[in-house]
């Protein structure tokens, strides 16, 4: 007679030991699995947050070049019939624009404070005039207002330099001319004022982008062209001011889109510096 003989306890442990191996070492690639998961999910994270942060750079940037034409808007108004908007129409249109754009109250009363010759506090203000040359090779004028010269001259010159600019001279690539800005009328055509324009002693009569008639001439007649103008032609003037125009044989044509942007963001930077009242280019192209 044959006797089987059974397992002891030890090999019925063993048994059982190996048969948990496998369970084990196929437990052990999980976390990979799981890792190549999540990889996938933090990318799209990423993506969607630089997508977010890039509109927002672009909309702080349009909000800051409106924030400057607004404050100038409002200077230029208060500079020629000053700060009461019951006298002032022009005034009263643009502090309107300028609620409805949400411009902050700070900067609307320094714009009113700019166009009467004083900072906020009530000090007189000094213009200052910096010269330099941006990405892409743009030859820059860029004019201040202060009472605190030393400091802004500082400051403007950081942000320059920190964004890529040099400081360097770049007036000579300029001329220094008196710019008078008249009311829109509908059609208007430069040539149907030529004869008042000469009369005046403009050196030339053109429109801007907004469709206003604009004489150019020289700076210390500005007013004197401006009012005659005016009268002989029934219009009003809503702009004087003195201006850097650019030399046509030294205007550039920023083509290379890395410059371009340098050239953006170095000028969003300029305007959010409250000194800064009026940047020239040499550029083809309006930034």
């Amino acid at each position: 007679m044959y006797i089987t003989k059974l397992p002891g306890r030890n090999a019925i442990m063993a048994l059982r030991l190996d048969r948990l191996v496998p369970r084990r070492r196929w437990n052990c690639t999980l976390p990979v699995h799981r890792a190549f998961s999540s990889a996938g999910v933090n990318c799209s994270g990423h993506n969607k947050w630089s997508t977010i942060k890039h509109d927002k750079a672009r909309n702080d940037k349009a909000k800051s070049k409106e924030r400057a034409m607004v404050g100038k808007e409002i200077a230029s108004a208060t500079q020629m019939w000053g700060a009461d908007t019951k006298y002032n129409p022009r005034l009263a249109l643009a502090l309107s624009n300028a609620k409805r754009a949400s411009i902050p109250k700070v900067v609307i009363d320094a714009a009113i404070a700019r166009g009467q010759g004083l900072s906020v506090s009530g000090q007189a203000l000094e213009s200052l005039t910096i010269e330099a040359m941006l990405p892409g090779n743009v030859a820059a004028v860029v004019e201040c207002l202060t009472d605190q010269k030393g400091r802004v001259l500082q400051d403007v010159r950081y942000l320059i330099k920190d964004n890529g600019g040099i400081v360097t001279p770049t007036t000579f690539l300029f001329e220094r001319k008196g710019r008078v800005v008249l009311e829109k009328q509908e059609a208007t055509d430069p040539d149907d004022y030529l004869d008042q324009a000469i009369e005046a002693g403009a050196a030339d009569i053109n429109t801007d982008d907004k469709g206003r008639l604009v004489l150019l001439t020289d700076p210390s007649e500005t007013k004197t062209v401006g009012e005659k103008f005016a009268k002989l032609s029934g219009l009003v003037i809503e702009e004087l001011e003195m201006i850097w125009d650019p030399n046509t044989d030294s205007l550039v044509d920023v083509q290379d889109e890395e410059q371009a942007k340098a050239l953006e963001d170095l000028l969003s930077a300029l305007r959010e510096e409250p000194s800064v009242q009026d940047i020239y280019l040499n550029s083809t192209e309006q930034f």
